[in-house]
């Protein structure tokens, strides 16, 4: 009973570790990751085609095809999430895990992309109202943004600029009410058919501020016209703040990355894992009697599910791991692992380990600070002065584990 448990948690890590975003040693993954995007640009592009008369009448039963067979790919892919979720919230209860990824704008999208297509089979009278609902696949392209750090810069700067999007959404919207209040002022006595009440303006006012000008709705008082010269003007500069605060971010943004390589201090290191038994030499040795080989230093212990600093007195008891750090060699890259020491400059300085301008490559496996070693999670805030141990070559299961 016990093996099959196990077989079972085994079979989930697994799958979690395949449907989510792949690394390069992780074939598996990689391939899924290929087929994930395959499928999400062919429905699409499926989709597009379907509304061309000429092609639809020719090839309509291979687009359907592809229509079926995509969809129900969306629809294993949505429960696998489901059945892994657990591991996507590690802090969570199963069933509460599972509920988190349901309620989320991701688990939303990848319900709607394939239920629709599906609920006509029980709800045959709300088949053209459940079509109209398969437009939320686009929705899945985010999922792109997964698998390229460069698309993944668009969703950070507009997240980190939300505040000032919103401010920019909320003074258009402001401006655009004024201006139908004041062209109704204006415009009511002369086109009362055309601006009939204080909201019919709404539309004129939409078209001239983003610079649209359709000309279906327009002034035709001295008074309306040069005030409607007035928000076309307004307009240009309304539709630049949007604008000129997203290139601001991609800017920012891309200075931090760029900034983290000037700042930060890195060593290349290889490593090797030692595990100490009660009858070898070393139990019972302090860390300075350890019989290194010159270049070599004992960077880390493990001992139990703990992390120790290797000082000067500490002993090592049977059952200890000891990290060995010693010269990197070149044709061994795959195996480095980065020792980086931040400073006060640093913008990783204040910032949480999930919001850290790093590659999905990259993982931190522990960070050092004043004196201690702590197992890195994502609500961890990086300090000045913290010296973090990066690897990114080797797909680490749990971020509690240092992975050799």
């Amino acid at each position: 009973m016990k093996r099959k448990k196990y077989d079972l948690t085994a079979l989930k890590k697994r799958t979690f570790q395949v449907i989510e975003v792949g690394y390069m040693e992780d074939e598996m993954s990689r391939l899924y990751d290929i087929i994930n995007v395959l499928a999400i640009v062919v429905n699409l592009l499926a989709s597009v085609l379907m509304t061309f008369a000429g092609v639809r009448e020719r090839f309509e039963g291979a687009l359907l095809l592809v229509e079926s067979v995509t969809v129900l790919f969306f629809a294993a892919d949505y429960v696998l999430r489901v059945f892994t979720a657990e591991y996507k919230y590690p802090d969570r209860k199963p069933g509460r895990a599972a509920l988190s990824y349901m309620v989320s704008f991701a688990g939303i999208v990848d319900l709607l992309s394939f239920l629709p297509y599906y609920l006509p089979i029980f709800f045959p009278a709300g088949a053209v109202a459940f079509r109209m609902f398969r437009i939320i696949r686009i929705f899945r392209l985010f999922r792109i943004n997964a698998y390229y750090d460069s698309l993944n810069v668009i969703t950070e700067v507009i997240v980190a600029k939300k505040q000032q999007l919103l401010s920019s959404v909320f003074i258009i919207m402001v401006l655009m009410l004024a201006s139908s209040l004041a062209m109704y002022s204006l415009e009511n006595p002369a086109q009362p058919e055309v601006f009939s009440n204080a909201f019919s303006g709404i539309w004129w006012a939409a078209s001239t501020l983003l610079t649209v000008g359709y000309g279906d709705i327009y002034p035709v008082t001295a008074g309306g016209q040069f005030l409607g010269m007035v928000i076309a003007f307004l307009g240009v500069g309304v539709v630049a703040i949007p604008t000129g605060i997203i290139s601001a971010g991609f800017v920012e943004q891309y200075q931090k990355l760029s900034a983290s390589g000037r700042i930060l201090e890195e060593q290349e290191l290889q490593f090797i894992r030692v595990p100490v038994k009660a009858k070898d030499a070393w139990a019972g040795l302090a860390v300075s009697e350890l019989p290194l080989p010159k270049g070599a230093v004992c960077g880390l212990i493990q001992r139990d599910n703990e992390i120790l600093m290797p000082e000067r007195e500490l002993e090592l008891e049977p059952g200890d791991k000891v990290l060995i750090f010693a010269e990197s060699i070149r044709d061994a890259y795959s195996h480095a692992l980065k020792k980086i020491t931040l400073t006060e400059t640093n913008p990783w300085c204040g910032t949480r380990i999930r919001d850290l301008d790093i590659s999905r490559l990259t993982y931190i496996v522990a960070v050092r600070r004043n004196g201690h070693t702590i197992i890195p999670k994502e609500d961890l805030t990086i300090k000045a002065g913290d010296t973090v141990f990066l690897y990114s070559r080797t797909h680490l299961p749990e971020a509690e584990e240092i992975t050799i």
